[in-house]
């Protein structure tokens, strides 16, 4: 008989979030799933973040994750499905995983736009094999209900993120280090 060791429980226990997090409505029909998630997140974005849809009109492309799931208990890690959208209409669909280390406890969910405004940064992201958020994604903030900081300069930013409609037990989102993989729905 086996004994568990310290090493096989920290291991599950790090595997446990993403393994419930797989389960975000993809399917058999999970092209259409994820279209309707990415519906709403895009209604809901532009109905509650201002500045979002002029990001959106002058964005070459816009990927939508409508619903990241995050927990951790000193390992951590998220995991979620979405979107790649070039005027209107859906191109790729993706899966975001990350996976995160250090002083941290709890779960949320929450959902992120990335908006691509060069056409260099959309053809970067689409060409590669798996696209990790840096230092060169822009965080914009709704900073207590006034517009996003949409200018000439933030419009040339190469991509800027949004992250939105945020639930649960975990304070703040980030997206650094996150990876970016085309997926078949």
């Amino acid at each position: 008989m086996r004994s568990i060791t310290r090493r096989h429980f920290v291991i599950t226990a790090a595997a446990v979030p993403l393994v419930s997090a797989c389960g975000n409505g993809v399917n058999s029909n999970g092209g259409q799933r994820i279209d309707a998630r990415v519906d709403s997140a895009l209604e809901f974005m532009n109905a509650e973040v201002p500045g979002a849809q002029e990001l959106s009109a002058n964005a070459a492309g816009i990927l939508v994750m409508p619903l990241i799931t995050e927990a951790g208990f000193g390992l951590g890690g998220s995991y979620g499905r979405g979107a790649l959208r070039i005027n209107g209409v859906t191109v790729d669909y993706y899966a975001a995983a990350a996976g995160t280390f250090g002083l941290q406890i709890g779960a949320q969910q929450y959902a992120h736009a990335l908006f691509f405004m060069t056409d260099a940064a959309l053809q970067d992201f689409r060409n590669s094999n798996g696209w990790a958020a840096g230092g060169d994604v822009r965080y914009a903030f709704n900073d207590r209900g006034g517009m996003l900081g949409v200018d000439t300069t933030t419009l040339t930013d190469p991509v800027i993120a949004i992250v939105f409609g945020q639930a649960g037990m975990i304070v703040g989102a980030t997206l650094e280090g996150t990876r970016y993989t085309r997926i078949l729905p």
